[in-house]
């Protein structure tokens, strides 16, 4: 176990309800660790569609990652009811950097907490660009908020 104290919920300013799934679980009856990142992915994913204005499969700026992690604090099972809460740690020009914990029913100290960067590529040449300012309207108020 990590030896600082897990986030709380209070730390974080947008929400997202994911809840698990029974082939979520592994054989030793616990969400299996990938899909902790497929939760990061889904809460960051929901955060661009629905206030980024971003379509994934025909935007021409998108988001790759470059980088992720995550610390296991408690084990998630089926059926838990995970809430995905969300912040952002750094905004640069043409990158972010989200940091998400993962919650259990109303727990208040997160199971998981992690983070996902992702930077900013022109679909067609694959290079870095600006973030579209929808996205980045998105971003700020997040960051703002934890201000």
């Amino acid at each position: 176990m990590p030896a600082t104290p897990p986030p709380l919920r209070a730390h974080y300013q947008r929400f997202y309800p994911i809840p698990t799934r029974w082939l979520d679980n592994d054989i030793y009856g616990h969400v299996n660790n990938v899909n902790y990142y497929s939760f990061f992915d889904t809460a960051i994913a929901r955060l661009l569609m629905t206030e980024g204005d971003l379509v994934p499969w025909q935007s021409p700026v998108i988001g790759y990652c470059v980088e992720s992690g995550c610390r296991f604090r408690k084990a998630l099972r089926f059926p838990d009811e995970i809430t995905a809460g969300l912040r952002i740690g750094h905004l640069g020009r043409t990158s972010v950097r989200y940091e998400i914990g993962l919650f259990r029913g109303d727990d208040q100290d997160a199971a998981a907490d992690g983070h996902f960067v992702h930077v900013f590529v022109e679909r067609a040449s694959e290079r870095p660009a600006p973030i579209p300012e929808a996205i980045r309207a998105a971003l700020t108020s997040l960051q703002a908020a934890a201000g």
